[in-house]
């Protein structure tokens, strides 16, 4: 790179050739103050903050326009400059309302209502509340201007609140433009612009048009840029963000396994399930099967959701694992040399199976021993063939048999010490938790009487199962959605679901109710079983109505039974399905919790036992195939390093590209809707155990991600230098906060 030399207040600098004097400056680590320049934006020079003294030019250019030069001699912090800039500062002032320290203390004004609550204030104080700065308050400490009163014009500008992820106060508005430099020159959207003339100008949308009709793509990127606060996220003002990045990319924050979304949703909107499917298998071995069956809490942080829908990252996901031809994660995946090592796990589950996986990959001999005739766990014998095909399943351990896991299944284990005994250097506890809780109820011991876990285990081992014409299904979540589905399709004639709240509370997938409801299921709701008996070769179920109540501790409230309701009905088979427990044997000799359930760390799996771990269902209760996983990933991590290794079992499977950072605008983006997959028949579905849900196309792939928002980008905006001074460390939207935000 061709570089030049200059001097800046009497210090030599090397700056390559095109850079102007601001960046050659802030290069070498010498603060100039500016409040317009962002290093993520084109230079603009309108704040003149930054003008400088530059031997052989008249008056005081702007730094942030103009270009060094060779044998350049500039100073930046004569008095006269130190001057000017306060006197502009003071200009900016008088339109700038902030809360000063005064009137944050008598109360009149509070921290999410930054203007004064539209109270006329004659004169302020350039003081912001004590470890809230925001850049210009910086600029004005490193001034001298702390302490300062000035008079001020409120402009009375409304605070518009039209989207649900940040709030517009063009009454901090300082008019440096970064906002709609960041808008239209760095993401190409073209939401904003200046609007009006002279003094009345103001940044915004055309006509004054919701964000949503100007084409705006909810990038973050004028918030992020804004100087002062003027554009504030709705929440992450005056709060304590703890995990920026997860705040950032909530799909991925909300991910118990931390899976990149964004990178394969990218990788989607150009079509590439190969490389989408990669980024998938870095952190996780079963793509295809979270494809079909994740309860897809990326979604469920999809800050889209919060506008119309959010971006259907599962169905991508499944997307990309039927359509990867190249398998370009196979050139990346690493696999060390044999440690002498050996590790026994402790069920064929999916956190168990993780687990084995990646100690595998680490080098150490990973044996996984299953009381079941086939491996998966509740993959295999609790989730219904018409929504995991067993194929699927089967190829995903396949892979990890190839890579040399070992796998013995009618394998019951009742001893660790026995494991310990036969030469294993570490054990990790995965059982799982297959044992069906009891509804609590007189006669529920009945013979008619099943408990989920074991009616779908049953099913999907092929075994005869014989639940008549008539059933009923005591829950609300989803194995009971699945035992009622499962029971249409051995063709029962009516089945009915019993749950004591209302559909808002039921846990259940909604696509999973909607499954049911389609399929003639009927579910009645505020409903609760009271008693159980026999008659007439018949289970009699007493119900009692229920009415809902204060809210519990999972912030539901809670059903209360409501006197004299009782009533009775008649089926064939009663199936319930409100939970399971882990059944631990004794010998595994570890401290147990609640629900029988062991005691193990949150972070490292470690268990009361040194060398024994555990996790997933045996741990967590019945929980989801993804916290399984994550649960897994962690295990393998502690159970490598216990077992001399570095605990690194991150791969990069694809090689990571720059992201471009350009959006561009499409009309009527904010409201693009999702389009859910397509299913086969009714009368298909009702009679076989035939995958339900017909997977994307490419065009229905390449659509759906490019509604995404790319929330990822805002991390790749750098932060603006601050003043030596500053005391703040954090930020957020462009506000330092001392010790507050880790930004």
């Amino acid at each position: 790179m061709e570089t030049l030399t200059l001097t800046i207040d009497g210090q030599e600098v090397k700056a390559r050739r095109g850079a102007t004097v601001l960046e050659a400056a802030l290069d070498a680590g010498l603060y100039v103050p500016t409040l317009c320049y962002h290093p993520f934006l084109p230079n603009f020079g309108g704040c003149r903050i930054c003008i400088v003294d530059v031997e052989g030019l008249r008056g005081f250019p702007p730094s942030c326009t103009t270009p060094a030069t060779d044998k350049m001699v500039v100073r930046t912090k004569t008095p006269q400059l130190q001057q000017l800039r306060r006197e502009v500062l003071e200009l900016t002032f008088t339109e700038h309302p902030r809360s000063c320290i005064d009137c944050w203390r008598r109360k009149r004004c509070g921290p999410d209502d930054i203007c004064l609550r539209n109270v006329e204030v004659t004169e302020r104080c350039v003081t912001c509340p004590k470890n809230y700065k925001c850049e210009l308050q910086n600029v004005a400490d490193y001034l001298g201007m702390k302490n300062m009163t000035l008079p001020y014009t409120y402009r009375k500008t409304p605070i518009l609140k039209d989207n649900p992820y940040f709030d517009r106060n063009y009454n901090l508005c300082i008019m440096c433009g970064r906002c709609i430099r960041g808008c239209c020159d760095a993401r190409k959207i073209y939401a904003i612009a200046f609007n009006y003339r002279g003094a009345e100008a103001i940044p915004g949308t055309a006509f004054n048009r919701p964000l949503n009709e100007a084409g705006c793509k909810f990038c973050f990127t004028c918030v992020e840029v804004c100087p002062v606060g003027a554009l504030m996220d709705k929440k992450a003002v005056w709060q304590t963000v703890p995990e920026w990045r997860d705040y950032v990319i909530p799909c991925q924050g909300a991910c118990p396994a931390h899976v990149d979304a964004p990178r394969y949703v990218r990788y989607a909107t150009e079509g590439k399930a190969a490389e989408a499917l990669a980024v998938n298998r870095e952190k996780i071995p079963f793509p295809h099967t979270l494809g079909l069956v994740c309860v897809h809490f990326c979604e469920q942080g999809c800050r889209r959701g919060l506008y119309n829908n959010p971006i259907g990252i599962k169905d991508i996901k499944r997307w990309a694992a039927e359509n990867d031809r190249e398998e370009i994660w196979r050139k990346y995946s690493k696999l060390a040399p044999p440690t002498g090592k050996k590790v026994a796990i402790v069920g064929a589950g999916p956190s168990g199976l993780t687990a084995a996986y990646y100690l595998q990959k680490q080098g150490h001999q990973s044996v996984v021993f299953e009381a079941l005739p086939e491996p998966g766990g509740m993959m295999r014998v609790g989730i219904p063939e018409y929504r995991l095909p067993r194929h699927i399943l089967a190829k995903e351990i396949d892979e990890m048999r190839k890579i040399g896991v070992e796998i013995k299944t009618n394998t019951r284990i009742e001893s660790v010490d026995e494991l310990l005994k036969q030469g294993f250097n570490a054990v990790y506890l995965a059982p799982g938790a297959h044992k069906g809780m009891k509804l609590g109820i007189p006669g529920e011991d009945a013979a008619r009487v099943y408990d989920c876990a074991a009616f779908l285990r049953d099913v999907s081992l092929g075994k005869k199962v014989d639940v008549g014409q008539r059933v009923v299904v005591i829950g609300g979540g989803n194995a009971a959605i699945d035992a009622a589905r499962v029971s249409v399709r051995l063709g029962v004639k009516e089945v009915v679901m019993a749950y004591r709240r209302t559909r808002a509370e039921m846990p259940a997938a909604e696509e999973e109710v909607e499954g049911a409801l389609e399929e003639g299921v009927k579910i009645e709701f505020l409903t609760a079983p009271n008693k159980v008996s026999m008659a007439d070769g018949k289970v009699r179920m007493e119900f009692l109505r229920m009415r809902l109540g204060k809210s519990d501790a999972s912030g539901r409230r809670s059903p209360e039974p409501i006197p004299g309701s009782e009533y009775t009905q008649d089926y064939d088979t009663v199936i319930a399905a409100i939970g399971q427990a882990p059944d631990i044997p004794a010998g595994f000799g570890v401290k147990t919790a609640r629900g029988n359930r062991i005691q193990a760390s949150e972070e490292t799996t470690e268990t009361s036992r040194p060398g024994v771990y555990a996790g997933g269902d045996a741990v967590l209760g019945p929980s989801s195939v993804i916290e399984s996983i994550a649960a897994g990933r962690k295990a393998a991590v502690s159970i490598d390093k216990y077992l001399g290794g570095k605990g690194d079992i991150d791969e990069v499977l694809v090689p990571r590209e720059a992201n471009n950072p350009v959006l561009g605008r499409d009309e009527g983006f904010a409201d693009w809707k999702r389009d859910h997959l397509k299913a086969i028949p009714i009368e298909k579905r009702v009679s076989t155990f035939d995958q339900v849900e017909i997977g994307m196309d490419i065009e229905a792939a390449v659509k759906e991600a490019k509604r995404c928002y790319c929330c990822h980008l805002r991390l790749d905006i750098p932060k603006v230098k601050a003043p030596p001074v500053a005391e703040a460390q954090g930020r957020v939207n462009g506000f330092l906060v001392g010790s507050v935000l880790k930004g």
